[in-house]
């Protein structure tokens, strides 16, 4: 028995913290927002987040971080050259493998 009533308790800590992440701000910024700084700041937040999420783990994958800069500083590149996504993480996987490799060698 305690075991439901472990779980309902999660489900409804886990609605009520769904609902405050996304009533806060509605309660806080009740008006348009027309300051262009907070504008920006908001708009680029995703991406900064998504990239402090992912970066440092892009360095981990392969276990080498000689093999993951160059797969790294490949995707860059292509991306860079605004190649497609399946052809910037082609390239990257090839450009990793291809290290390995080489390094294989040495």
């Amino acid at each position: 028995m305690n075991k439901y009533l472990y779980m309902a308790l999660m489900a409804l800590t886990m609605a009520l913290v769904t609902y405050l992440v996304r009533m806060i701000p509605m309660v806080f910024f009740r008006r348009k927002i027309t300051s262009r700084y907070i504008n920006s700041l908001l708009y680029y937040i995703p991406y900064a987040v998504l990239s402090a999420m992912t970066f440092p783990f892009i360095f981990y994958s392969t276990g080498n971080y000689i093999s993951a800069s160059v797969g790294t500083a490949v995707a860059l590149f292509a991306a860079y050259k605004r190649r497609s996504l399946v052809t910037v993480a082609i390239l990257a996987c090839t450009a990793v493998l291809c290290a390995e490799g080489i390094l294989l060698l040495f």
